[in-house]
């Protein structure tokens, strides 16, 4: 009995390195993102690994067809990449549901879709009138994309001729009281900046920090472990 209870415990271990090794070299990929085949495939992959892990007899064959399945998502991407026709075949082509004002039934069918599913898409997007919108499309992951028509799309700076500073990513110098080093470093500050820059905002101890980023304009923002509020300021 204890040799069955180590057995199946080795076996997912095993069973969780090859399904994170698979997924490694797949890709990463949200489940709206997924085609309908990396779906199946996933599951697919899935229930193989969980009868690996119950297996005490005959691990092998579940073990190589966990690979196999693994290896031909590798593969079908690949082809995918270089195939235009293949990407079809696999991953489907978008259907316009709407498209200035006439509402594709027979589309809408194909896509197994009634009106009230697509009304509720429409809401959750926020058009709760579909007269906003120009354009419906299904895309081949299952996701509906929205044109909105242009007068009643968000204005935007340049329809105000403004031409506003281009914004960059923020870099998190401090996470849960650790200093990462290698974002300090990446923006061009070192420990001694940042410990200083903390000291004037508050906070003497790094431990005491939650989570602090800066900006490239040397905007540092503090978000402290002890309290609700955090502390912000321009820091030369």
């Amino acid at each position: 009995m204890t040799q069955e209870i180590i057995h199946t415990i080795v076996l997912s271990v095993v069973s969780l390195v090859v399904l994170f090794l698979l997924t490694k070299l797949m890709g990463y990929r949200q489940m709206s993102q997924m085609s309908l085949f990396d779906y199946i495939n996933g599951i697919t992959i899935g229930s193989i690994a969980a009868e690996l892990a119950t297996n005490l007899e005959d691990y092998h064959r579940p073990l190589t067809a966990m690979i196999i399945y693994g290896l031909a998502t590798v593969l079908l991407s690949l082809l995918t990449g270089k195939s235009i026709c293949m990407r079809r075949f696999l991953n489907g082509k978008p259907l316009i549901l709407l498209h200035h004002g006439t509402l594709y039934e027979q589309n809408l069918r194909k896509a197994k879709l009634d009106l009230n599913e697509f009304l509720e898409q429409c809401r959750v997007s926020g058009y709760f009138d579909v007269s906003q919108l120009q354009a419906v499309i299904l895309e081949g992951n299952g996701r509906l994309s929205f044109l909105p028509k242009t007068k009643e799309r968000p204005v935007t700076p340049s329809d105000l001729n403004l031409e506003p500073e281009d914004e960059d990513l923020t870099a998190a110098l401090v996470l849960d009281g650790h200093i990462m080093e290698h974002n300090l470093h990446h923006s061009g500050k070192n420990e001694k900046w940042l410990t200083t820059q903390l000291s004037a905002l508050g906070f003497p101890e790094v431990k005491d920090v939650l989570l602090a980023t800066c900006d490239l304009n040397n905007k540092l923002t503090v978000f402290t472990k002890n309290k609700d509020e955090h502390s912000e300021d321009v820091l030369d």
